[in-house]
């Protein structure tokens, strides 16, 4: 007797629904790596890999986004950056279960196609490194991140004094940090903790206007699609990591 050939089909959202938010201090249980070297990405990228190392050519993840929910950009940025090695990283278990099945019946439906991303459960707050060498990263997105509406639980925001360390140690120089939020006063809060820390200036309407990338902030995901339903305000900010003049200028 044959198995039967894994279904192709989309997967729905209503068998993944799980609370919209997770605790990121709670001792949850994760697979990572010690080091990036031991990342074993070929199982979540085996076409693209494949293709490159038969052209000798060296490939890793350059855009990460962090919470990515059901994998809304990921699934808007494949098409546009074809050859670029996209990773969603989300802490929820099912939510993180949606996304890898809906990357996988899409790979399915379009063998040619989503090659290029990717959707791994983990917690970037405590993780970070273990992952992404420095400087390897070119984008990093935060879409609608989790307020964290009390004050004392302010620490738990993606965005923060000891988290901004990491993300600048990932981040190649020139390379970009994107937030958008509906909520006003998360949106003052990255914004001016990003502008406070050294590494990151922040980009003008000017520099970003050819960004093809800032149109798809507004409605690539759930989140952003449920604020457009709702009448509700959005709030952009994007960051450029530039380099560490004391580090350049050392000898």
């Amino acid at each position: 007797m044959t198995e039967a050939a894994p279904s192709t089909s989309l997967p729905q959202k209503r068998h993944y629904r799980q609370r919209a938010h997770s605790n990121p201090m709670a001792d949850h249980c994760f697979d990572y790596p010690q080091t990036p070297d031991e990342m074993d990405w070929f199982k979540h990228y085996p076409e693209m890999i494949k293709q490159n190392n038969d052209n000798n050519e060296n490939v890793q993840v350059e855009f990460l986004d962090i919470g990515c929910g059901y994998g809304g950009l990921l699934i808007t940025l494949s098409p546009m950056f074809p050859n670029t090695l996209i990773l969603g990283m989300e802490i929820r278990v099912k939510v993180s279960d949606y996304v890898m099945d809906r990357i996988a019946a899409l790979r399915s439906q379009h063998p040619s196609q989503y090659q290029n991303i990717a959707c791994i459960r983990s917690n970037a707050m405590k993780y970070l490194p273990n992952f992404f060498k420095k400087g390897q990263l070119k984008k990093l997105f935060f879409l609608y991140p989790d307020p964290h509406f009390k004050k004392a639980k302010h620490k738990w925001r993606i965005i923060n004094e000891c988290l901004l360390a990491e993300y600048a140690y990932v981040l190649a120089d020139g390379g970009i940090i994107y937030t958008i939020t509906d909520v006003k006063d998360l949106h003052e809060w990255m914004a001016d903790h990003l502008s406070k820390h050294p590494l990151f200036e922040r980009m003008g309407e000017e520099e970003l206007k050819d960004d093809p990338i800032i149109e798809k902030l507004y409605s690539s995901t759930e989140e952003g699609q449920k604020v457009t339903r709702n009448n509700g305000d959005k709030f952009l900010a994007v960051f450029k990591k530039i380099s560490d003049p004391y580090f350049n200028n050392t000898s």
